[in-house]
Order: C-alpha cells, then sequence, then structure tokens
C-alpha cells in the first residue's frame, strides 16, 4: 500500500500528500510574501509575548518557545482559549494566528488585547482576522494557500512557523538570516524525499514506523528543543490518522509516567513510543533515554528511538518535522482513512454554532 502511489492519490482525496511536499515551498513563499511587512518601531518595546492560537494555528509557536528557549529574552505564553492574560498590557507583543481568520477563540481574545492596549499583530490566510487588522490599522502577514491543496491548517505548518519566526525576528526577539532560510528550505525539500512517498518502505524509516502503529496508541517523546515537534507529530497523528497520540517530555517523564507503565494490562498491547533523540540535548538527558528504553522494555512496551541526523538545532526541528508529518500521513492510509477528513472536528464546530 505504502509503495503505491496510484492507491495513496485515490484514498488521498483532498491531496494531502500535495501539502507535505510542498512544506518547503510555504517557507519560501511566506518569506517573499513578508518582505513587504512593515512592523512599527515601537513594537520593539515590549516585556512578553502572547500568541492566540488553536490547534494547527498555534503548535509552530510551541515549535518555537521550544527551539529557541536559550535565545529567546522575554518570556513567551500561548493561549489556546478565549482571554489574554491579566498581566497583558502595552508593552505585550500580541500575535494573533488563524489559518482561516475565523477561529472564534482568536478572535474574541484578541479584541480583549486592543482594550489592554497590547501591541498587535495578525498572521492569516484573511477572514475577520485580516478585516479586524485592517479595520485598526495593525501589522498584519496575510498568507495565500497555494501551497497547501489540501486546505487542513495542520499541513500549512510552513506559513504559520515561517510565518512567526519572521515576526519574532523583526521585533528583535531572535536572529533570522536569510542564508539560515535558504538552509531551512533545502533542509525540509530533503526529507521529502527521504520520508516521501516515492522512497520505498524498506529505505523509508516514516513508512517503517508508521506500520508500527497500527492497532496502537502513539506516545511521543522528546526534549528541549524538540519537544514543539512532539506536540506537533501528536496532533497530526490525532487528526490525520484518527488515532489516539499524545506527547511528553524527557526528564519530566521520569519523575512520574514510569509507574504509570504498569497498569493496565492493555498497556503491552496498545502503546507505541516513538522518542526523538538528539546528540545536541544535554548530556543527562541523552543518558536518560537509553534508562526510559529499559523501562519500557521491562514492561513489554513496544518503543522506537529516531536518532536525529541533522547537526543543528532548527534543522533537527525540519527534520523531525518532516518525519512526523510523514508517519501520520502513513498511518492515516494503513488503516484505509482519508488523512484530511476530520468528520468530529467539523461535527463540533456545527454544534457549537446552535
Amino acid at each position: 500500500m505504502l509503495d503505491n502511489i496510484t492507491k495513496i492519490k485515490k484514498l488521498d482525496s483532498q491531496n494531502m500528500l500535495g501539502s507535505l511536499q510542498l512544506l518547503s515551498k510555504q517557507v519560501e513563499q511566506i518569506y517573499n510574501t513578508a518582505q513587504d511587512l512593515k512592523i512599527p518601531t515601537n513594537y520593539k518595546n515590549i516585556q512578553n509575548v502572547v500568541v492566540l492560537g488553536m490547534g494547527g494555528s498555534a503548535i509552530g509557536a510551541d515549535l518555537i518557545r521550544n527551539l529557541f528557549s536559550s535565545e529567546l529574552k522575554l518570556p513567551v505564553d500561548i493561549i489556546n482559549g478565549y482571554d489574554v492574560p491579566k498581566f497583558a498590557n502595552s508593552k505585550t507583543l500580541v500575535i494573533a494566528s488563524s489559518y482561516s481568520g475565523g477561529t472564534e477563540e482568536v478572535v474574541e481574545a484578541v479584541k480583549k488585547a486592543k482594550i489592554k492596549k497590547a501591541k498587535i499583530v495578525v498572521i492569516s490566510a484573511g477572514g475577520k482576522l485580516k478585516a479586524f487588522a485592517k479595520r485598526n490599522n495593525l501589522p498584519a502577514l496575510i498568507f495565500t494557500t497555494e501551497n497547501n491543496p489540501c486546505g487542513s491548517p495542520r499541513m500549512g505548518l510552513g506559513y504559520s512557523i515561517m510565518g512567526q519566526l519572521i515576526l519574532f525576528s523583526r521585533v528583535g526577539l531572535l536572529k533570522l538570516s536569510q542564508k539560515k532560510v535558504k538552509e531551512v528550505i533545502k533542509t525540509l525539500a530533503y526529507y521529502d524525499g527521504l520520508f516521501g512517498v516515492l522512497t520505498p518502505e524498506k529505505e523509508n524509516i516514516a513508512k517503517q514506523l508508521a506500520r508500527k502503529t497500527i492497532s496502537k496508541s502513539i506516545l511521543y517523546v522528546a526534549s528541549e528543543h524538540l519537544l514543539g515537534n512532539a506536540h506537533i507529530a501528536a496532533n497530526q497523528m490525532n487528526e490525520n490518522a484518527k488515532r489516539m497520540a499524545a506527547y511528553f517530555a524527557i526528564p519530566e517523564l521520569n519523575h512520574h509516567l514510569m509507574e504509570g507503565m504498569m497498569n493496565p494490562a492493555s498497556n503491552k498491547r496498545s502503546l507505541l513510543f516513538i522518542m526523538l533523540k538528539s546528540d545536541l540535548y544535554h548530556k543527562r538527558v541523552g543518558k536518560r533515554y537509553d534508562v526510559t528504553k529499559k523501562v519500557l522494555n521491562k514492561n513489554g512496551i513496544q518503543n522506537e528511538i529516531y536518532n536525529m541526523k541533522e547537526k543543528d538545532a532548527l534543522l533537527q526541528a525540519c527534520e523531525a518535522l518532516v518525519l512526523g508529518s510523514y508517519i501520520s500521513y502513513y498511518s492515516a492510509l494503513l488503516k484505509n482513512i482519508d488523512p484530511t477528513d476530520i468528520p468530529y472536528v467539523d461535527f463540533f464546530k456545527k454544534e457549537m454554532k446552535h
């Protein structure tokens, strides 16, 4: 199945594969779009950052927060809801992120941020957020979505991640050179080739890991700069493969989750740990992966460690992003599921409108 491109395209009726293959193009597109974006100089006069977003529009910010934790000089809070923090004021940068521009939580929260006189910038493909920004004369990074043919926000992460990286760099919170952006684009394209549909399963670790997800709930594990990637991978597994998945951090999980492996007995049949290991982790953290694997083996729980190949933290995040995306995609195909459809999310949204 995973090596049969005809069957894949028939099942993938909304072309999520196209979105996967165009991830590097999303990055290139929004980087070029952002060249015309003007950020007021007083936006650098801030004390904290608040990102408003839900689902696929928020997980990019989580990746950035973890990836650049040692570089960011100000605290970054991600708000997945209708409110803004009490501390938000005129020294707060608020990034309102919604792929559609109509996410109700973000639309309501950004209005409250305006009342608090926060410095607001919008990133969106349009909708109510675009109109809000125009009405209030706010800077807005508005992008078109031609490089995300399936239309799912969770597969348009090139837009949200690079877009938010650009916003962070424009206000002086981190450095992002044109050279580094080109490296990101090149790395994403490289791993698309490595993990993509044209690479046969016997040579493709993404396909191999996806096959191991059959009949399993997935627990992604990562640390430090890759923790945001574990979050993204779990979310994509939920939505694309319609499979139970969550993520945990080492060393934190070593202080509680180890005991939770013992019960129920069905854990041995139903769980798969996928651990993202990096040579860039703290030395003691690296050792914890090996010991964690021993504990899982003692409990008879299936587990896999993926060792990052890249030597740079940002490029490792790119590697992990492509890997996790393809694992969720292949996992869906193996269960004969169209990965783009999200019937229960759609049902929920309709019910909330009543």
